[in-house]
């Protein structure tokens, strides 16, 4: 994958995580409240947890810190997947997301 090529992938991710949160918002489903800074994407949950997203140019990699533990990305057959154990990104962030909020939610990528 060119640099370009990363950029516009993990930008979408980003894109999609922000765009879900703010239809849960609009739909009263949950208060979470993002802040975006470039490639960093910071989560704060109604319980004072966060969840914070943040690409890696370097490493061509997006890395995802909850309270669960921290998790590293690459893009490998389509998706976003975890750099130890193959889980897709989406999934995770989901059940990070849901454990932090006390109740269910489902992220999915854009598209």
């Amino acid at each position: 994958m060119t640099d370009l090529e990363y950029h516009a992938k993990a930008s979408a991710v980003l894109a999609s995580i922000e765009a879900c949160v703010d239809g849960w918002l609009q739909n009263d489903v949950v208060d979470i409240d993002t802040q975006r800074t470039g490639g960093l994407l910071e989560m704060s949950f109604p319980n004072g947890s966060k969840i914070i997203m943040n690409t890696q140019p370097p490493l061509h990699e997006i890395w995802l810190a909850a309270r669960s533990g921290g998790f590293h990305y690459k893009f490998v057959d389509d998706m976003w997947r975890d750099t130890r154990d193959g889980r897709e990104l989406f999934d995770a962030l989901s059940a990070c997301a849901s454990e932090q909020a006390a109740q269910p939610l489902r992220f999915a990528a854009a598209g």
